[in-house]
């Protein structure tokens, strides 16, 4: 860093008393040469060779290898001796002997008068100078210069051949990036070495050494400051190009990957998912094929569903890259997202129309089976004979009857809904058949379907026209049922005539009058009695008749029917008793009142006696009649009323004779009194 007083550069070569090596001597000399710069060289050097530790020859060998290695630079070779060492007449003779040939002036001199020639500031401490100088700091640092220059120099060629390689045509520029994408060292490192480096030079001139003394304005030259410098900013430079190339690259990568993974998507889903949908066509013809379908279906989509995976992974990958995209990539960016959507899409409408038709073909066979079970019950209620009890579980099975074939109605009504919702859908399946030609395989599916939907018709039918003829056959037998209840009933009825006839139809009348009043209402409760016989044997003849149409035989027939005619045998032949026994009082109460209301001034009327025999003979036979029962053709026996009403009604008879024998007796007295007389 010391300069003479022409302000050249002062070159200090230090020897020791071991062995000098003048090869590593002249490469190192000719590496300190090579640091300054053209101008410096120009105002030449001053070399001090220090042989205050050496020999003579060794000090002679260098200062005559001086004239090889930088003979137009040197201007002043300052050999320092030590005391009392050398013959200076030799030393002074050899080198004034050689000057002509050397090029260049050489003198010897002691350490201690050096300054003579050489400013104290510009020398070291070494020679009585007050330079500050650190050498192995300088080496250091030079050091990491090299290594600064030779990383930075070779890493801008990398960068520049990879940035010009970047501008190329499009083969060229992949293979040459491809060849020597990555530089041999990192550039970050490079250039925070640089930056150190640099760091440390200026701190180094603007603030001093650790002494406190400047260094010399050539320190700029010495080590370089500039070169860092421009390397630095050459560096920046390139490493910024080389960033954008990266980026560049890197988005490049990432759009040719996107590329590439949508194509993959896209090829499955119009290659071999396309082909498992158009392998599955069918819906089915039960309802366990039906679900075995949509089990299949199931895998399909569980297939679909990875690919969906990466469509929705590469659409927020494409998302991304349109939001921080440059313009140039934004048309690329946007198809690549409308054909992976359109794809994707289009086999998610396909998955779903799919699903869609499976599920409605299995409900179609669900409600098909519903109404196949229906249409079998009713059948199976409809083979079995009827025998019900009454006409109640007539009734209620009729009813049950009705609901089930309401039910079948409803049943059939909802299998054509669903028959031609699948129908409406099958339709439109040739909308996304990619081309193929679906109508034989949608023809077997439609014909299975209205197959289906006729079938069930056909057996609704058919079970109609049975429930018709049970239904007319049970109404029969409901009215069969009915004419036997009510043939009962009259019996009842006619039963019930009977028990008032024999219990409460006792009375004779207390004249005669009275008597022929009851004779008239038993007259006409015979009518109603009559009435209620005819309506009896009406209704069994019904019953005849519907028996004959049912094919079937009535218990009332032969247990009512005799039933009525012993209860009607029994009424007839109490009817007549009642009314033998109601002519004979109207008779005898008409001839006592005849003969009582008589005036005994007329005895005339009374000229024969056998009008009054008559009339006992009337009411003795009517007294006899109260007390003999009613003899049925069974052998049974019924007396009128009881006991006591039966007693009452003779002493009324009775009485009333009493009072005809006291008239008869009346008219005979005159008879006695007259021939006295």
């Amino acid at each position: 860093g010391g300069k003479d007083r022409r302000s050249g550069l002062i070159l200090t070569i230090p020897l020791c008393l071991e062995q000098t090596s003048m090869d590593e001597l002249s490469v190192t000399l000719d590496y300190l040469l090579s640091i300054p710069s053209e101008k410096c060289k120009a105002r030449g050097f001053t070399v001090i060779v220090d042989g205050r530790k050496s020999q003579w020859n060794v000090v002679k060998t260098v200062v005559l290898m001086l004239q090889n290695v930088v003979p137009a630079e040197v201007s002043l070779v300052c050999v320092v001796k030590p005391d009392e060492f050398w013959d200076k007449k030799v030393t002074h003779f050899c080198f004034w002997k050689e000057k002509d040939r050397l090029g260049f002036e050489v003198i010897l001199v002691s350490a201690n008068k050096l300054t003579r020639y050489i400013e104290p500031c510009q020398l070291t401490e070494d020679f009585g100078g007050t330079l500050t100088y650190d050498h192995m700091d300088w080496l250091n640092k030079r050091l990491v210069f090299e290594k600064f220059t030779k990383e930075s120099t070779s890493l801008l060629d990398e960068l520049a051949l990879i940035n010009n390689g970047s501008d190329k045509g499009t083969q060229e520029k992949e293979r040459s990036v491809d060849l020597n994408f990555l530089p041999s060292v990192d550039p970050e490192t490079v250039l925070q070495t640089g930056h150190e480096l640099l760091s440390e030079l200026q701190q180094r001139r603007f603030n001093g050494s650790d002494g406190g003394v400047s260094w010399s304005p050539m320190d700029d030259e010495l080590l370089a400051q500039p070169q860092v410098m421009k390397l630095l900013d050459s560096l920046r430079e390139q490493y910024t190009r080389y960033q954008e190339v990266c980026r560049q690259r890197s988005k490049r990568t990432q759009l040719e990957e996107i590329q590439q993974k949508v194509m993959q998507v896209v090829n499955w889903l119009e290659g071999p998912g396309s082909e498992q949908l158009r392998t599955q066509w069918g819906i089915g013809d039960s309802i366990r094929a039906s679900q075995a379908l949509q089990q299949k279906h199931e895998e399909i989509e569980s297939q679909h569903s990875e690919w969906f995976a990466v469509y929705v992974e590469l659409n927020q990958q494409i998302a991304a890259l349109l939001n921080a995209g440059d313009e140039e990539d934004l048309v690329e960016l946007k198809a690549l997202q409308q054909q992976l959507s359109d794809v994707c899409y289009r086999q998610a409408s396909q998955l779903e129309f799919r699903q869609n038709l499976l599920q409605a073909a299995l409900e179609f066979h669900s409600v098909a089976q519903d109404l196949s079970q229906q249409l079998d019950g009713l059948l199976g209620m409809l083979c079995v004979d009827v025998a019900p009890a009454d006409g109640a579980s007539i009734q209620q099975t009729l009813k049950l009857l009705e609901e089930k074939l309401k039910s079948v109605d409803l049943g059939l009504q909802g299998l054509r809904e669903k028959g031609q919702s699948l129908l409406d859908q099958i339709s439109n399946q040739a909308s996304w058949a990619y081309g193929k030609d679906v109508t034989i395989e949608n023809k077997e599916n439609v014909d299975h379907i209205q197959g289906v939907m006729e079938d069930m018709q056909l057996r609704k039918q058919r079970c109609e026209d049975m429930v018709d003829v049970r239904r007319l056959k049970m109404l029969q037998m409901v009215q069969l049922f009915k004419c036997e209840e009510d043939a009962a009933q009259a019996v009842e009825w006619l039963s019930e005539l009977l028990d008032a006839l024999l219990k409460t139809h006792i009375r004779l009348g207390d004249d005669a009058q009275e008597t022929k009043v009851l004779l008239e209402k038993h007259r006409k409760f015979v009518d109603v009695a009559q009435s209620t016989y005819d309506y009896g044997r009406q209704l069994l003849q019904a019953t005849v008749v519907l028996c004959q149409s049912l094919r079937c035989t009535s218990r009332s027939s032969g247990d009512t029917l005799p039933r009525l005619n012993r209860v009607w045998k029994q009424f007839t032949l109490t009817s007549e008793e009642r009314v033998q026994r109601l002519e004979t009082a109207v008779t005898f109460h008409s001839s006592a009142e005849k003969i009582l209301q008589e005036c005994p001034e007329q005895p005339e009327a009374f000229n024969e006696m056998e009008q009054f025999d008559e009339i006992e003979a009337v009411g003795k036979s009517l007294l006899d009649r109260l007390t003999v029962p009613v003899v049925y053709p069974d052998g049974s026996e019924q007396y009128f009323g009881s006991p006591s009403d039966m007693a009452s009604a003779a002493e009324h008879i009775r009485e009333k004779m009493k009072l005809v024998s006291l008239k008869k007796q009346q008219l005979r007295q005159p008879e006695v009194t007259t021939p006295e007389s």
